[in-house]
């Protein structure tokens, strides 16, 4: 099936559906005519079964492609040709962390025979003096266990302009024409490096390519949360990844890390405006990645992505609040792309990325909307006809939620191989049940939370650019329930207002209201890290990333815990901070050839 016939699919099933649920939904509610609260939730509910269809259909995409799953680039098979730059950006990062990553990636390179077509450069934003001079001596001590002659970089930005859009775009106008590519990463990021290799094989191969981005699964979990989001990462995610790159084709989106970047098309096409006015929706664009890549695509470079390759990795907050603060972030500037959805020349089908990441957001405070006008119309939905119809449409829009779910643990059970990457059978099969009832539960939560970010939004308040939380750590009860306090008790409020209502409507809405009164509770056992290693040792939501792990990552586990233990390292950090000179503010790559943007775009 061609590109368009597959668009065509794909948007016309997402209208036939939303059309038949609203002519249903009409019929039912209108019988003597619609007032203005049924005719709110009418159209409510229109937009948000469009988007849950639209999820479905795409995943439903992606099931089929795994059925018939062909590689879409070729093996690992010679060395590149071409020179690549691996850029890690990091911003207030345990430098432990972002080195053992680098150096087990050097590694793997190392064991490859490859590493000369590859240089490393980490790039801080570091604004914390300790951190600053930690990461400029564990790069120093790096470069002496690597060789001097290896290529390993470390430059720190005086200011932190644009944030990391601005330091990629930095080290792009000063270092970019001495490579072909940049493989961008971020902070937690980890590749293999056979991934990396075919990655660069892929962007030699197609002189059109301007973007090719991976599908990166979740590693390291440490929490109950965060093994909840690793299991779901390694489950679903390739499925959901397969559906995206089904649909997008050449105008596919970038995330920002874990992807491949013809730096020539990048430099060409994806300067980023300051947009008029303040934050949040002004000043610098701060979801750039989306922007990139409509830009990129723009210009006439493709823009794909390969999800079915192994080796791409990151990591996960340890907890919801966390999570919440990072979707914070990410809601202002999907909120921000409200501004750029007219942009002249762009491709509709990254238009529709862009109007996607908005509505990820906003469908919140529309399904926070939804639960009264929904109980007040079902309190009037007295006929038995009525009642029954509502409740067909309840379970059809159920059915869409968890079907893909379902196709994507059908997937992992086909082979007895693939099943015990997650622990065999048995424990897939739990695992997946446990992952449902989990969502069910923090899904209201994060409603309330996503609907307030919204607000926050609009309300004209910055998110601002902080360091994000990455190891597992166990929140007190006292914490957990100050955050959650005001949930809990809409949870209480709400069911019991439900149980007065009637008892249907109180078996409906049972999901939301426990959600949100269990929600201190919830916060406070995600966020054990005991319990966490508990469930790994009991082997509770394991992922292949643990049965069978990746060099790589047990050579990045291995090096982190040597970081850590370091104590030469922390008194060399103390002697750069004594120095009446910081050394770790002069630029690491001060005598590195190759031209920068005046040579790429000459």
């Amino acid at each position: 099936m061609g590109l368009a016939a597959r668009r065509l699919v794909l948007f016309g099933a997402t209208a036939a559906m939303t059309a038949a649920c609203l002519f249903w939904t009409a019929r039912l509610l209108g019988a003597d005519g619609l007032d203005a609260t049924e005719a709110a939730a009418l159209c409510l509910s229109a937009v948000l079964f469009a988007l849950i269809a639209f999820g479905f259909l795409s995943a439903t995409a992606g099931f089929l492609a795994a059925l018939t799953a062909r590689e879409p680039y070729g093996p690992l098979e010679s060395a590149p040709a071409t020179r690549t730059a691996i850029l890690m950006p990091t911003y207030n990062e345990d430098p432990g962390r972002v080195l053992s990553a680098v150096q087990a990636m050097h590694e793997d390179l190392q064991r490859l025979g490859v590493i000369g077509q590859y240089d490393f450069f980490v790039l801080s934003d570091t604004r914390e003096a300790v951190v600053a001079a930690a990461e400029a001596a564990g790069v120093a001590r790096l470069r002496a266990r690597l060789g001097r002659s290896t290529g390993l970089y470390y430059r720190r930005r005086a200011k932190n302009t644009d944030c990391k859009a601005g330091n990629i775009a930095d080290w792009v106008q000063r270092w970019g024409g001495a490579y072909e590519s940049m493989l961008v990463l971020d902070a937690d990021s980890l590749m293999s490096g056979a991934a990396i290799v075919r990655l660069t094989n892929a962007m030699e191969a197609d002189p059109k390519l301007g973007l090719l981005q991976t599908s990166p699964l979740i590693v390291g979990a440490e929490t109950p949360f965060a093994r909840f989001h690793q299991f779901a990462s390694w489950l679903y995610g390739p499925m959901f990844a397969q559906g995206l790159a089904w649909w997008s084709g050449p105008e596919g989106n970038y995330w920002g890390h874990n992807a491949i970047i013809r730096v020539r098309a990048f430099a060409e096409s994806a300067g980023l405006p300051h947009l008029p006015g303040q934050a949040p929706f002004g000043g610098h664009i701060q979801s750039h990645d989306f922007v990139e890549a409509a830009l990129m695509r723009r210009q006439g470079w493709a823009v794909r992505m390969w999800a079915t390759l192994h080796g791409s990795y990151e990591e996960t907050p340890p907890c919801l609040l966390e999570a919440a603060r990072r979707d914070r972030r990410w809601c202002q500037g999907n909120l921000q792309h409200a501004r750029l959805l007219t942009a002249r020349g762009l491709h509709w089908i990254n238009r529709v990325h862009m109007l996607r990441g908005m509505l990820s957001y906003l469908a919140a405070p529309m399904w926070l909307a939804s639960l009264p006008l929904g109980a007040l119309v079902w309190s009037r939905a007295n006929a038995a006809a009525a009642g029954g119809g509502l409740l067909a449409i309840f379970l059809v829009t159920m059915g869409l939620l968890v079907g893909p779910k379902l196709m994507a643990l059908i997937l992992a059970l086909r082979t007895a191989r693939s099943a015990r990457g997650f622990g065999g059978a048995a424990r897939l099969t739990l695992g997946a049940i446990a992952e449902v009832a989990g969502s069910m539960l923090v899904a209201p939560i994060l409603m309330l939370l996503h609907s307030r970010a919204v607000a926050e939004v609009l309300m004209g308040r910055d998110s601002g650019w902080g360091a994000q939380r990455r190891d597992g750590e166990s929140m007190p009860f006292r914490q957990a329930w100050r955050a959650h306090r005001l949930h809990v008790v809409l949870g209480v409020l709400g069911a019991a207002a439900a149980v007065l209502a009637g008892g249907r409507l109180f078996v409906w809405t049972a999901p939301v209201f426990a959600g949100l009164a269990l929600s201190a509770l919830i916060t406070f056992l995600s966020t054990r890290a005991d319990l966490g290693r508990a469930m790994r040792r009991w082997r509770l939501l394991e992922t292949p990333s643990e049965s069978g792990p990746d060099l790589v990552l047990v050579r990045a586990a291995e090096l982190r815990a040597g970081y850590a233990q370091e104590a030469v390292l922390r008194a060399e950090v103390q002697l750069l901070l004594r120095s009446p000179v910081a050394p770790y503010e002069i630029d690491e790559m001060a005598g590195l050839g190759g031209g920068g943007l005046a040579q790429l775009v000459a």
